[in-house]
């Protein structure tokens, strides 16, 4: 962690009207410098970066910062939900099916909400979360094995 990143962590924190603990700080930056990492990982992080912390701690620390829109949970059917630093900009994800990695997208087409529903049926529609499935490029490529 540079000195650079925390005062501005901090700032962020303070302005989403959270309050400002080494751990909350510690878990912001640990996502934002992750790649849609899960929980474990994520307080992993956190106990480098400030010793020890509960997972429950964190569970609680990421819900306060998903709640005030600072990181985004990301939750694929039939994945495990991680977490990303990237947020506000109604961006999509690619999901492999083999290996779970999941990567950033941007919009497929316009401006947000980067989609128009075929009927929004009155909603006013403000976000799209599209998830695009297959196969990496390393998975793709990959020999099947034969089966004993």
């Amino acid at each position: 962690m540079t000195a650079s990143q925390t005062p501005n962590t901090a700032a962020e924190l303070r302005g989403a009207g959270l309050r400002v603990t080494a751990a909350r700080v510690a878990l912001l930056e640990t996502v934002r410098e992750g790649d849609h990492l899960g929980v474990e990982a994520i307080a992993s992080g956190v106990r480098d970066r400030v010793g020890h912390i509960s997972l429950q701690a964190v569970y609680e620390a990421l819900h306060a910062l998903t709640t005030a829109k600072l990181v985004r949970r990301l939750e694929p059917p039939g994945s495990a939900v991680r977490f990303e630093g990237r947020v506000g900009d109604n961006h999509h994800h690619l999901v492999c099916r083999s290996c779970g990695t999941v990567v950033d997208v941007d919009c497929a087409v316009g401006h947000a909400p980067c989609l128009t529903a075929s009927d929004d049926r009155g909603f006013a529609v403000d976000e799209a979360e599209v998830i695009y499935w297959g196969l990496c490029p390393a998975c793709s490529t990959e020999a099947p094995t034969s089966a004993p």
